[in-house]
C-alpha cells in the first residue's frame, strides 16, 4: 500500500511509515498543484497533509485505490469532506497533538496582553525608557470566560484556575460533572460577556459560530475585557473587532488566526491599537510538530493495516480493542441488512435496530453503518459503503432507530433488525455460537431457525405438509444442486413452515419454476452471501 506524504511532515512521523511492513512512502519534497497530483495518485491508498495541500473533489475521485486521508493538524478546511464521504474515503484530523502547544500560546497571549509585553519590548528596542504608558493589570482574582471546553480550553481552564483566576465556560457539550472537575462554572455567552475580564475562544469554524463575536457582542462587554483567539480565524468578525479597539470598546484582543491567511497586508487589523498579532504559531513547537506527524502515521497506518481508526471526522472513531469486538458484528450485521432487503418487502421507510444482552455494550454506529450497507447495498451497488451510508439512506429518506433491550432470550448477544414500510413489518435477527463466535441468523419474522449466513441462502415458503422436503430434494439434486445444511420451522402443525438451505450453487430459472408449480409451495428467495 502507498501513502503519499504532500506537506512536510516531522522525522519521527516518517519513520513510523518507513518503518511498516507492505507499506511504501512516498514523500513530496514541495507542495504540489492539483493537475500534478492527478498524476500521480492512481494507485495511492493513503495521502497525509498539512495545511498547504488541497484535497479537492477532483483528486478524491480520481483515486481509484484511496481509502484514508490524514491531516496533521486539527482544520480540515483543505479537504473536501463531503467528496470523501461520497467516495468511502476516511478523513482524520490529529486534534491531540498540538493541545499543549496552543494552550500554552493562549495563556502567553493572556500574559502579553495583561502586561503589554509587545509595545513594552517594541518601545525598549527604539530606545525609549516608557514606564507610565505600560501599566497592566494581574490575572489573579479576574474572571476567564472560555468559549467551548474541549481538550485546549479544558487545558487553558487547568492553567487560569492555578493562577487564582475564577473560569466560566460556555460548551452546550460539557457535563456538570466534568466543569466540576476543572473547577469551572458553566454559564451563558450573555453572562461570559458581561463578567469576563479576559475572554478566549476554543470553537470550531461552522455556520453558527462564524461572526458569532461581533459589534453586538462586543457592546456587552466591560470596557475593561481583553479577547483572544487562537482557535479558528472568523469566529470573531475582524472589521467589527478593529471599531471595537478604536472606539475603547473594548481594552485589547490577541490573534494567532484570521478570517483569511496569510493575513493581508493591508488589513485593518495591523493598524488597530492594543491588538497583538501572530502568525498562525499555535501548533508551531517542535514537541507539537513531532506529536502531530507521529500522530497522523499512526491513524494512517492503523487504519490500512489493522481496521482501527481514531480521530476520524467522517466514521466512528474504534481503536484497536474495541475494532476486535466490534467485526465479529460488521460481518453480521451486514448480512442481516442482504437478507432483510432479500425478503422483498416494498417501500420500507424505517429500520429499527435492537441490540440485546452483549451487544448492548458496544458502539452502535459502526454497527448500524454495515447494516445500512447490506441492506442498501442491493439497489446502490459499489457506490455505498460504510463511509456514505448515512449520507445515502438520508437522501432515500430511510429513517434509522436504535434500540437497546433487556429482553431475556436464549442468547448472551443477539441482534435484531425490523424493516417498516407503513404498519407492515418483516425482521431478522442473528446471534453468534461457541467461542469462535461463528454467526447465525435465528429469526426470520420471529420464526426461530439456525441459518448460517455464508454462501448461497435458498429460503421457500411452503405448506406444513408431509413429503415437502423430499419433494424439493429430488428437485434440486435433478438440477445439480447440493445441499449443504437445513432449517426448518414452523407457525404451527399443518400450518405455514419456512425451509431454509445453504446450497453449493443458485437454482438456474428452470429449477425455480418447477418448485413453484407446486400449489403446497409459496415464494422462494435466494440470497448471495
Amino acid at each position: 500500500m502507498k501513502v503519499l506524504v504532500c506537506d512536510p511532515i516531522s522525522k519521527i512521523g516518517i519513520e513510523h511509515l518507513k518503518n511498516q511492513n507492505n507499506v511504501e512512502t512516498i514523500i513530496l519534497e514541495r507542495t504540489h498543484s492539483e493537475d500534478e497530483l492527478l498524476q500521480i495518485i492512481n494507485d495511492i491508498s493513503a495521502i497525509a497533509v498539512r495545511s498547504e495541500t488541497k484535497i479537492t473533489k477532483t483528486i478524491i475521485e480520481s483515486a481509484k485505490q484511496l481509502k484514508i486521508v490524514g491531516r496533521a493538524g486539527v482544520g480540515v478546511d483543505n479537504i473536501d469532506i463531503e467528496a470523501a464521504t461520497q467516495n468511502g474515503v476516511v478523513v482524520m484530523n490529529t486534534p491531540g497533538g498540538n493541545t499543549i502547544a496552543t494552550c500554552e500560546l493562549t495563556f502567553s497571549m493572556m500574559m502579553g496582553l495583561a502586561r503589554n509585553i509587545p509595545q513594552a519590548h517594541g518601545s525598549m528596542i527604539s530606545g525609549e525608557w516608557n514606564r507610565k504608558s505600560f501599566k497592566g493589570v494581574e490575572l489573579y482574582n479576574k474572571t476567564l470566560g472560555v468559549l467551548g471546553m474541549g481538550r485546549i480550553g479544558g487545558e487553558v481552564a487547568r492553567r487560569a484556575v492555578a493562577f487564582g483566576m475564577r473560569v466560566i465556560a460556555f460548551d452546550p457539550y460539557i457535563t456538570p460533572s466534568r466543569a466540576k472537575a476543572l473547577q469551572v462554572e458553566l454559564a451563558s455567552l450573555d453572562e461570559i460577556y458581561e463578567n469576563s475580564d479576559f475572554i478566549t475562544v476554543h470553537m470550531p469554524m461552522t455556520e453558527e459560530t462564524r461572526g458569532m463575536i461581533n459589534m453586538n457582542t462586543f457592546v456587552k462587554m466591560k470596557p475593561s475585557v481583553r479577547l483572544l483567539n487562537c482557535a479558528r480565524g472568523g469566529i470573531i468578525n475582524e472589521n467589527d473587532l478593529f471599531k471595537a479597539l478604536k472606539e475603547g470598546l473594548i481594552a485589547g484582543a490577541a490573534l494567532d488566526v484570521y478570517e483569511s491567511e496569510p493575513l493581508e497586508k493591508n488589513s485593518v487589523l495591523r493598524k488597530a491599537p492594543n491588538l497583538i498579532l501572530t502568525p498562525h504559531l499555535g501548533a508551531s513547537t517542535k514537541e507539537a510538530q513531532d506529536n502531530v506527524g507521529l500522530e497522523v502515521a499512526q491513524g494512517i497506518t492503523d487504519y490500512l493495516v489493522h481496521g482501527s481508526l481514531m480521530n476520524s471526522i467522517n466514521m466512528p472513531s474504534l481503536d484497536a480493542q474495541t475494532s476486535t469486538k466490534v467485526q465479529p458484528y460488521l460481518k453480521l450485521g451486514e448480512k442481516l441488512g442482504m437478507l432483510l432487503a432479500k425478503l422483498g418487502q416494498v417501500g420500507t421507510e424505517r429500520l429499527v435496530i435492537t441490540y440485546g444482552g452483549l451487544a448492548t455494550e458496544l458502539p452502535g454506529d459502526p454497527i448500524v453503518r454495515s447494516i445500512i450497507k447490506g441492506f442498501l447495498g442491493a439497489a446502490e451497488g459499489e457506490e455505498i459503503n460504510l463511509v456514505n451510508v448515512h449520507s445515502v439512506a438520508k437522501e432515500r429518506g430511510l429513517i434509522i432507530e436504535e434500540v437497546k433491550s433487556n429482553e431475556k432470550v436464549d442468547f448472551r448477544e443477539w441482534l435484531q433488525i425490523q424493516a417498516w414500510a407503513g404498519d407492515k413489518k418483516i425482521s431478522v435477527a442473528g446471534s453468534f455460537f461457541g467461542l469462535a463466535q461463528h454467526p447465525r441468523i435465528v429469526r426470520l419474522n420471529s420464526q426461530p431457525v439456525e441459518i448460517i449466513p455464508d454462501g448461497v441462502l435458498f429460503m421457500m415458503e411452503n405448506k406444513d405438509k408431509p413429503g415437502i422436503v423430499g419433494h424439493l430434494g429430488t428437485v434440486l439434486g435433478k438440477y445439480g444442486i447440493n445441499i449443504a445444511n437445513m432449517s426448518l420451522c414452523r407457525d404451527q402443525k399443518g400450518g405455514e413452515a419456512l425451509t431454509a438451505l445453504n446450497i453449493d450453487s443458485i437454482p438456474n430459472p428452470e429449477c425455480i419454476k418447477e418448485l413453484e408449480s407446486d400449489s403446497n409451495i409459496g415464494t422462494i428467495r435466494t440470497v448471495q452471501f
